[in-house]
């Protein structure tokens, strides 16, 4: 069916709603937005579903979310786990409770049990309830970061990591395969949950959660002491995360903690910010404000689902506050944790550290300062969660530390999935600690790029909406695919790797090894002097990523080198 007659048959089909049509009936006329909302299924793809809330086939709305549900429903009965259950969570954005409870009254009307929070939670608690509760999947109804009319629906396997090869492959093809929307079940909420198949979750589940973070602090003691003088501002910017993080860092003791009052409580709308996300410095403004103005050691952000964090400190030098990315954030817990555990004699003899392929190549050096093992995993924290299941299964590998460049990071294996809570109560340990060394979390920044050097990277995107947008960046793909650079302005490339060909193509002698990794959409080049960059469309947003990394001399020198190589790559894009 075209998207002409498919519009037709949602505006007049007596399966959906009077509010659906209405909707539809005011774009009538409207070709490019009818086109838009109708030229394709919303895709569930890897991680799930992700779109613009509204009435359509390719919008977020109860009908899309109800037949990737009933999918996914179709799954788990042919795996035989609808007695062990479904936890549901979901965030702060529009919409999320009623796609949440939707979600939840299919699955209920398959005969599977569900676990439904009964307010918002972040993202990194359905990991953690998922594998308290012993339920054979997970759902969180959120869009990460994404702007205000964006909403989406992440799957998550027993493990607590979101899914992948192969059951990503498995249910994706049973959601395909739902294509009548009227074929989907559901059930009233009270029936439900008078035959016993959904049961409402909470406190209990934060409280073993809460618990689960404390035992990660290596030093209590030292908490104890500076806690009461460490100055922390922090925004869940009108998000998940405000009642987690205040929660953990009181019962810790630190006793300064200034949480941005305009943005404390949760607004789908994020009437402050135009883009809720912590990698935007934008974000900042009224945090930064309130550092001033109280005087903060250390400021920090988390997203709307709490599982990406952002952080500014103060440079002792200049008085300024500097800003993180994620990268640098992520280093800096690393090198915390690993310091901290050698010091102690806590480092598995068969550590690992764990990065996704576009993540700094520091890394690899913090690695081998501590003597463990480095694991490169394609970009999504999902990989990263799935390595921590091998390590368990073949008992072989002791989890350290994970995270990647797009500010995620977990602390422990309480959770399967980056875990911002557990992020900021680490940085706010850390920075007591060099607290009392006289040092900021910038200083110790700049001590890591005097241990292991200036590494540098940077990222640039292409918004390419539509129809139209999609065939533009696989049309982009293809070229950097068919015609690799043998040279980046003054930089050689040495090596091509083609994960979606699970090929590494060695410029300098020809031969062509394998990735190891699975087949995914992503080419990188690997270049002279620790130097790389990294292409690929983002599985989440209308976007195509560039990212770039160097290492040079000195910050000035890493600072020069990222732009002359950023700007040879954007020229070939």
């Amino acid at each position: 069916m075209d998207y002409k007659k498919m519009y037709e048959d949602w505006c007049h089909n007596p399966y959906f709603d009077e509010a659906t049509k209405d909707e539809l009936r005011a774009i009538e006329g409207n070709e490019a937005e009818i086109k838009d909302r109708f030229y394709r299924e919303l895709e569930f793809g890897t991680a799930g579903l992700r779109g613009i809330i509204g009435a359509g086939t390719n919008r977020m709305n109860y009908y899309t979310v109800r037949k990737a549900t009933q999918g996914l429903a179709n799954f788990i009965i042919d795996e035989g786990g609808a007695n062990r259950g479904v936890a549901i969570a979901y965030d702060s954005r529009n919409m999320s409770p009623e796609f949440s409870e939707a979600a939840a009254l299919c699955l209920c009307a398959n005969g599977i049990r569900t676990y439904l929070f009964e307010s918002l939670r972040p993202t990194p608690e359905l990991s953690f309830a998922v594998r308290e509760l012993g339920c054979i999947a997970g759902i969180v109804v959120t869009a990460s970061h994404n702007p205000a009319e964006y909403n989406g629906y992440k799957v998550y396997w027993e493990d607590g990591a979101q899914i992948t090869f192969p059951k990503d492959k498995e249910i994706i093809a049973e959601v395909n395969a739902v294509t009548d929307y009227r074929a989907v079940k559901t059930m009233g909420r009270s029936e439900a949950e008078a035959r016993g198949l959904l049961k409402v979750i909470g406190k209990e589940i934060d409280d073993k959660y809460v618990a689960a973070l404390k035992r990660q602090i290596i030093h209590p003691d030292i908490i104890r002491e500076q806690g009461k003088e460490l100055k922390i501002v922090y925004t869940p910017l009108h998000g998940t995360g405000n009642v987690p993080v205040q929660r953990v860092l009181k019962e810790l003791g630190f006793e300064n903690v200034y949480v941005v009052p305009e943005q404390e409580l949760p607004d789908g709308n994020f009437p402050t910010v135009s883009y809720p996300n912590p990698e935007d410095e934008k974000a900042f403004a009224l945090a930064l404000a309130l550092a001033k103005k109280v005087d903060a050691d250390v400021i920090m952000a988390t997203d709307p689902d709490a599982d990406r964090l952002g952080v500014y400190a103060k440079d002792s030098k200049t008085g300024e506050y500097m800003s993180f990315t994620g990268n640098m954030s992520g280093i800096l817990i690393c090198e915390y944790l690993m310091s901290q555990r050698k010091e102690l004699g806590r480092i598995a003899d068969d550590g690992a550290i764990i990065k996704t392929i576009v993540t700094t190549n520091m890394t690899d050096k913090v690695a081998q300062e501590y003597g463990v093992k480095l694991i490169e995993v394609l970009t999504g924290f999902k990989y990263i969660g799935e390595q921590i299941k091998l390590f368990e299964q073949t008992r072989k590998g002791h989890y350290e530390f994970g995270f990647e460049e797009s500010y995620g990071c977990l602390v422990g294996t309480h959770a399967r999935d980056k875990d911002a809570v557990v992020a900021v109560m680490m940085l706010c340990e850390a920075a007591a600690y060099y607290r009392k060394q006289g040092l900021t979390l910038w200083d110790q920044m700049q001590n890591i790029y005097q241990k292991y050097g200036y590494f540098k990277e940077g990222l640039q995107t292409m918004t390419l909406k539509g129809a139209d947008g999609v065939a533009k960046i696989q049309e982009m793909m293809d070229g950097f695919r068919a015609n690799p650079p043998k040279s980046l302005g003054s930089y050689q490339v040495l090596s091509f790797r083609d994960y979606e060909k699970d090929t590494i193509t060695d410029l300098t002698d020809g031969k062509v090894t394998p990735t190891g990794l699975p087949k995914s959409n992503v080419l990188y080049f690997d270049l002279n002097d620790d130097a790389w960059v990294c292409v690929r469309p983002s599985g989440t947003e209308p976007k195509i990523k560039f990212y770039i990394g160097v290492n040079g001399s000195d910050a000035a020198d890493a600072d020069t080198k990222l732009k002359e190589l950023t700007d040879a790559l954007m020229a070939l894009a």
